[in-house]
């Protein structure tokens, strides 16, 4: 398959993902979706719903892994590609080693606690399989997905601190 195929397939995943990132922000959770495929289908999705769920573990890959393990009546996931708007946490990084995730493919880069290239672990030569690892898919929309909701709360908290007479700086 040639480079710009791989790269539109990316892509179309990626979309889906980022559909799903805008149901979480919607719903005022971090806007984060993920999508596992195998082959050319979907056999799970998934965004943040922490907040929703009340459970610290329900982001959107782990949401995204555990709807691909009940389809397939599988917890393992070999032969798949996690697509994710966000680079993932260690945390799911970590379900994804677990799963034997064959590729996790991400667009914006988590500079504070992306676990795959902008906060690496040195423990990953302890690992028996690590995916493959694609960074930079529509990062641009994925990235801008999550400045937007994130300046609309700075924005709304500001507006809710002036209403009770609070300081704002």
């Amino acid at each position: 398959m040639s480079e710009s195929v791989l790269d539109s397939e990316h892509e179309r995943w990626m979309l889906r993902a980022l559909e799903l990132a805008q149901r979480a922000g919607c719903a005022q959770e971090v806007p984060v979706g993920a999508v596992v495929v195998r082959g050319q289908e979907i056999i799970g999705e998934g965004w943040n719903q922490s907040i929703a769920l009340d459970d610290p573990t329900a982001h959107a890959e782990i949401m995204a892994l555990r709807d691909a393990g009940r389809a397939t009546r599988n917890y393992r996931l070999p032969d798949t590609t996690l697509y994710v708007t966000v680079e993932p946490c260690m945390m799911c990084l970590g379900a994804s080693i677990h799963a034997r995730v064959a590729r996790i493919c991400y667009g914006a880069p988590e500079p504070k606690a992306g676990a795959l290239v902008s906060q690496p672990s040195d423990q990953r030569q302890h690992f028996n399989h690590f995916p493959q690892v694609i960074g930079g898919v529509l990062a641009e929309p994925c990235s801008e997905l999550m400045s937007t909701f994130f300046a609309a709360r700075r924005n709304q908290q500001r507006r809710t601190k002036k209403l009770r007479g609070d300081s704002v700086l």
